[in-house]
């Protein structure tokens, strides 16, 4: 068990290390002179060199990336063009607003997704199970800005029931979760149903209702856990699609956090600060897949065990 955890380690450091090579290959390719940027409209050649030298833009690509490397081993993610602070410190200011919507959102998406997915594959077929499966390729279909467009205009504009921007308090985290949380509850109503219907078709099956157990206890206890180990992994790969989720519902909804940290550094052409956000959010995302890949042997005794068997 000891050695799967160090590979797995191995490989997630490995992945950071490739993520931030390439976020910082491509972020100093892009086209334009970032010192011309933020020097402004009318800024005299003299002014753009000044700044130039100042932040060190003049140097040569691999130095460049040299020096950004070395500061990634000592936690030093740069300083920011258009304020100066360090980037480490404008993102952990908005971290944790980013890091509660992600959570709630999930939540949510836990919440909704499990039972559409227990209840459609309850009615195989049925009245229930198709409206089901209309009603999540519905939703599937609708970006998740447009989607965010149509909650303000219904439950904001027309109805006056929530703040349409902006705010931290519980009525104004109710649109962005509810919409991230309801577009991601769609992949795991499918999966749950998929992996239900195929779980009731296992000899297994057919064994524990030979020996009389309850039909309930059938499903609750032996092919619910079955389906568990597919719907963790479903979870660890929509975090990546609930941080690009993230980058639109904190726009959208004028909310503090990292996805509108980055569209604001993208839009100065703040390179450190999004090549920080773009990296920080790859290791969040390399670490909850790692988590979810540890925690296999304990929802699944039989790779723990065969993990036990390889060690020995």
């Amino acid at each position: 068990m000891t050695r799967r955890i160090l590979e797995r380690l191995a490989a997630s450091f490995a992945v950071i290390f490739g993520a931030s090579t390439l976020i910082f290959l491509i972020l100093n390719w892009l086209p334009g002179d970032t010192a011309a940027l933020i020097a402004g409209e009318g800024a005299s050649e003299e002014t753009i060199v000044r700044i130039r030298a100042q932040l060190g833009l003049g140097r040569p690509i691999g130095q460049q990336y040299w020096d950004y490397m070395v500061g990634l081993l000592h936690g030093d993610l740069g300083h920011s063009y258009a304020t100066r602070a360090p980037v480490l410190q404008e993102i952990a200011g908005q971290f944790p607003a980013t890091g509660s919507l992600a959570l709630a959102a999930a939540a949510v998406a836990i919440a909704v997704g499990v039972p559409l997915g227990v209840t459609a594959a309850a009615y195989r077929g049925r009245l229930p199970d198709q409206g089901i499966q209309v009603a999540g390729l519905t939703l599937h279909s609708i970006p998740a800005f447009w989607l965010g467009l149509l909650a303000i205009l219904l439950f904001s504009v027309r109805l006056r029931w929530l703040p349409v921007l902006g705010g931290n308090g519980f009525s104004a985290s109710v649109l962005p979760v509810g919409c991230l949380g309801i577009a991601m509850s769609v992949s795991i109503q499918r999966l749950v149903r998929s992996g239900i219907i195929e779980a009731l078709q296992e000899p297994y099956v057919t064994t524990l209702r030979a020996k009389g157990l309850r039909a309930s206890q059938i499903f609750y206890v032996h092919v619910l856990r079955n389906v568990a180990l597919s719907t963790i992994t479903l979870l660890g790969v929509l975090v990546g699609e609930l941080f690009s989720g993230l980058v639109v519902i904190e726009t959208l909804f004028a909310r503090p956090g990292l996805g509108r940290l980055a569209v604001y550094a993208m839009g100065n052409k703040d390179i450190p600060l999004v090549q920080g956000a773009i990296l920080v959010t790859s290791a969040t995302y390399v670490a909850v897949n790692l988590l979810v890949d540890l925690s296999y042997a304990w929802i699944d005794p039989r790779i723990r065990i065969a993990a036990a068997n390889e060690g020995a």
